[in-house]
């Protein structure tokens, strides 16, 4: 390979933790040398319900950031039908979240980083270590590229390449699958949190997204897109009619973290953001609020200290009060996805609320 480039920092992973790192750190660090590793584009971006969350949406007030109009989906939601399909109950909260476009949020973030950063636009394949370097090769259309790069930045999500390749995988971990579908009139609720112990452990989910509506869950790896189907034919049979053809279908790998030690936030010049370090709600599989939140946090570390060894140390001991609080995210999960637990908390319509014109 010709005209192998290096850099101080390769960032694997152009969602929102690799975007905000990349945003402050050349802010604070303008002489680094630094290149992020977008993978995604319109046809192969990732899976996600695309709801903004009140912690993300007051991270972004943080940065003084506002929302462009071209971001938002309609319709605006103000409540989550909750659904138990095995128990036949069905409660309504209230909740404050922002539907959006999540590819165009992505991108959004990604166009407010200074112009010296580089952006490649490709996967990462493959990262070897050869002395105090990190190698990485990018498939760019079906050509291989090479990146070298003294500290690396894994923010590249539930399968993370950067993981995989230095540290333990997430222990568990689901397949999230979701089908878009036109948005015929047929009922189905604008924005739902779905159980059904008969196929899976976790949730599923249905949201509107201006003429389409989508469906998706979290399912166990073994035999998964038959649970899907399964509970997406209960889920129909339930709300008494048909979401019809499926337009697209899309999956991904998504963590669960359930102990501290699922957390992992790097070692020896790599550092993990997001979903890649285990940040992410083990009971709603909210994430973007912890990704752009680590994003930050990290690059404060790289600017406040001088080697790799103090920055992972001030990067870890300044994320202890994120990972408490994504702990105490599992202990939720645990109760909401007990079935006989689930059912107490539904029938006692504590914090529901009922909609006019609904019956119990």
């Amino acid at each position: 390979m010709e005209n192998i480039i290096e850099y101080d920092i390769a960032i694997v992973g152009a969602g929102p933790a690799g975007a905000i790192f990349v945003k402050e750190i050349a802010k604070a660090c303008p002489e680094l040398k630094i290149i992020i590793i977008d993978g995604q584009s319109p046809d192969s971006s990732k899976p996600c319900g695309g709801l903004l969350a009140p912690d993300a949406q007051k991270l972004l007030a943080r940065f003084d950031m506002v929302l462009p109009k071209s971001i938002l989906e309609d319709p605006q939601i103000f409540a989550v039908e909750t659904i138990d399909i095995e128990q036949k109950l069905v409660r309504y909260y209230q909740r404050h979240y922002l539907n959006m476009d999540r590819y165009a949020f992505d991108s959004w973030l990604l166009s407010l980083i200074p112009q010296h950063v580089a952006v490649s636009k490709g996967r990462c394949n493959k990262i070897e270590k050869h002395n105090d370097l990190y190698q990485l090769y990018i498939n760019q259309c079906d050509k291989e590229v090479q990146i070298n790069a003294k500290a690396i930045v894994g923010a590249d999500g539930g399968s993370s390449i950067v993981r995989r390749t230095f540290f333990s995988p997430m222990k568990v971990q689901y397949v999230a699958i979701q089908q878009w579908f036109e948005n015929n009139g047929q009922r189905t609720p604008y924005y739902s949190c779905i159980f059904d112990a008969k196929t899976s452990d976790s949730c599923s989910w249905t949201i509107h997204k201006g003429n389409y509506v989508i469906f998706g869950g979290a399912f166990a790896k073994k035999d998964c897109r038959q649970a899907f189907d399964i509970q997406k034919a209960r889920l129909e049979d339930f709300l008494g009619n048909c979401l019809g053809k499926a337009i697209k279908t899309e999956a991904c790998l998504v963590s669960s973290p359930r102990n501290m030690k699922d957390f992992t936030t790097g070692k020896d010049g790599i550092f993990l953001l997001g979903e890649a370090a285990g940040f992410i709600s083990a009971s709603s599989f909210e994430g973007l609020s912890s990704a752009m939140l680590s994003g930050k946090i990290l690059a404060d570390a790289f600017a406040q200290n001088e080697n790799y060894e103090s920055i992972q140390k001030a990067y870890h001991k300044k994320t202890l009060a994120l990972r408490l609080k994504l702990r105490t995210k599992s202990v939720k999960r645990s109760l909401l996805c007990n079935p006989f637990i689930r059912g107490v908390i539904l029938r006692s319509k504590i914090q529901s609320i009922k909609p006019y014109g609904k019956k119990d």
